[in-house]
C-alpha cells in the first residue's frame, strides 16, 4: 500500500532562497531511491517564504528508508528544519477499494 506524505513549510524571508535550494536538491536526489514513486516541491502562491512538499513512497518502509538517508540528513535535518518558522506534516495511506 503507498505511503504519502504532505509537508507545509514557512521559513524567514532571509532563508527563503536556501531553504528552496535544498528541497530542490533533496528532489533529485528522492527521485533516485527505489521506493520513491513522487517527490513534488510546490511554492505557495500566497506566500513566497512557504512550501507544500507531496512525497508517495512505494509503502511506509520506503518513506522511513528515506528519512534515515544521508541526503535526508544533509538537506532536511541539517538546512530545512533549522530554518523553518512553520512546519506541518501529514503522513497518509489510501482508503481501501470497495
Amino acid at each position: 500500500m503507498t505511503y504519502a506524505v504532505i509537508a507545509h513549510y514557512r521559513c524567514a524571508p532571509e532563508d527563503t532562497e536556501l531553504v528552496r535550494a535544498s528541497l530542490l536538491a533533496m528532489r533529485e536526489h528522492t527521485r533516485t531511491e527505489p521506493a520513491n514513486l513522487a517527490y513534488v516541491v510546490h511554492a505557495d502562491t500566497e506566500d513566497a517564504n512557504a512550501f507544500v512538499l507531496y512525497e508517495v513512497y512505494a509503502d511506509r518502509a520506503g518513506f522511513e528508508a528515506h528519512a534515515a538517508s544521508d541526503h535526508f540528513a544533509e538537506h532536511i535535518v541539517g538546512v530545512v528544519r533549522p530554518r523553518l518558522r512553520e512546519r506541518r506534516v501529514t503522513f497518509a495511506a489510501p482508503l481501501p477499494a470497495d
